[in-house]
């Protein structure tokens, strides 16, 4: 099972991670409305000091990556055990790991820009307007600012 770990269940874990989120349109207290990404918990949105910047919300970020692991080790793990014995071959392991290689590469690239800012743990509570499911290819959706802003409407 250790091997499956590191040949499929760590690039599987860091594959759906990049590919597949959640979104949450929030309105945080004392803050602009914000979008924020990651599933189960929301770990990352727009920073609200500048505009090409990031806030991610460390503890929330490891929970999240925490579940993924979890679910992709018992699928696998069930999968193995009781259905049938699970070999990898080395093409396809290798394609994983370079692909999740990729991805952790392109994920630290974003995350060191300067101007981000990270937190240990979201200290702010907020309101959830609207949520969805989306893949990273498809364009992030934007809620009705008036729906939820009907004072701002002249």
């Amino acid at each position: 099972m250790k091997k499956l770990a590191w040949k499929l269940i760590i690039p599987l874990t860091v594959i759906s991670f990049f590919l597949f989120t959640k979104w949450w349109y929030t309105l945080p207290v004392d803050a602009p409305d914000t979008v924020f990404i990651g599933f189960p918990f929301p770990f990352v949105c727009n920073g609200w000091h500048t505009s090409m910047s990031l806030q991610v919300f460390i503890f929330e970020l490891i929970v999240d990556l925490l579940i993924y692991f979890i679910f992709w080790f018992l699928l696998i793990f069930i999968f193995n055990r009781f259905v049938k014995k699970i070999y990898i071959n080395k093409l396809i392991t290798g394609f994983l790991l370079s692909i999740a290689v990729v991805i952790v590469i392109f994920s630290t690239w974003i995350a060191s820009s300067k101007d981000n800012i990270f937190y240990l743990k979201r200290d702010f509570k907020m309101e959830m307007m609207e949520t969805g499911y989306k893949f990273i290819w498809q364009k992030q959706p934007l809620p009705d600012f008036k729906k939820y802003h009907p004072e701002k409407i002249k």
